[in-house]
């Protein structure tokens, strides 16, 4: 479900931008962030159908560190994209008189490519520390006990992994933080200023701050229940054998960019009317295909 919505968002844009010539930068970000969410739900995939299928001694340290790398990347770039998109929703919807706020307004676009290019430094130190995880747990380990033992007990690794890359990501979601507290805030000043002038509660402005606090809000709500089940995946000390265990909390995991997809495809007005029109078309089909048949 996840790759479905995310592959609607990606085609749907592209479709766009061929008819328009043109992509605004909204459209960008979603595009750019299902894309990242794709190759992170199939990262996950692949590293389980690694760790389950392959035989202990073929899990080499090199192919380690090549699952835990793309791991880090793709989960980075999710993580990243979507506090990209939460700074959008801001800067396009907050209303501040503050110089350096307007300042950031006026160049939303650039703000999003340096936060996003910015990022890669995090992102180079993440690799760094996992890449020296893996290097001193095997090297510890190697005088004592065969390869093979050193690679069925890889998850150990993997679990030190996680937990490494879920504190670089607590730096996006203090930014979609401070960017929710900000825009209620903004909300706030708004229906303060209506109420003194005597304007009624329900202008598009204050539509469109709701709208975003809903759209953060479901993304911190998501982001937290990700982080938590990473924690508990690291707390648990028999891990390998508590499997339904370790299914329920990946599966948790995995609808952090899997149901936040379809929410913002929800939110969207231009990829909810693409989606019912989809519907509507399938529903079409499927009667004309009774119909015809026997």
């Amino acid at each position: 479900m996840g790759n479905l919505g995310n592959v609607f968002i990606v085609l749907v844009n592209i479709k766009t931008w061929v008819k328009r010539r043109t992509i605004s930068t909204m459209d960008q970000i979603l595009m750019a962030l299902a894309i990242s969410r794709i190759a992170f739900l199939w990262s996950i995939l692949t590293t389980v159908l690694i760790y389950v299928k392959i035989q202990a001694p073929i899990i080499t340290r090199k192919l380690i560190r090549i699952i835990d790398i793309q791991l880090t990347i793709t989960n980075h770039f999710s993580i990243w994209l979507a506090t990209c998109l939460s700074i959008f929703y801001f800067l396009k919807i907050a209303n501040y008189s503050n110089f350096i706020f307007l300042y950031l307004k006026w160049r939303v676009k650039k703000v999003v490519s340096v936060t996003l290019i910015a990022s890669l430094l995090l992102l180079f130190m993440n690799i760094l520390v996992i890449n020296r995880c893996i290097d001193v747990w095997i090297d510890g380990h190697e005088a004592n006990l065969s390869y093979s033992v050193i690679s069925s007990k890889s998850t150990q690794v993997s679990r030190l992994i996680i937990i490494t890359t879920a504190m670089f990501t607590l730096i996006p979601f203090t930014v979609c933080l401070i960017t929710f507290l900000l825009l209620i805030f903004s909300l706030w000043r708004h229906l303060k200023n209506i109420h003194y002038n005597a304007k009624g509660s329900r202008d598009v402005s204050t539509r469109a701050h709701i709208k975003t606090l809903q759209t953060v809000v479901t993304f911190l709500l998501l982001y937290t229940s990700y982080f938590l089940s990473v924690l508990l995946q690291f707390c648990k000390t028999d891990f390998q054998k508590e499997s339904l265990i370790v299914l329920f909390l990946l599966g948790i995991g995995i609808a952090f960019p899997s149901v936040h997809s379809w929410i913002l495809i929800l939110r969207n007005t231009h990829l909810r009317q693409a989606c019912y029109s989809m519907l509507w078309w399938l529903r079409c089909r499927s009667k004309d295909a009774e119909h015809v048949g026997p």
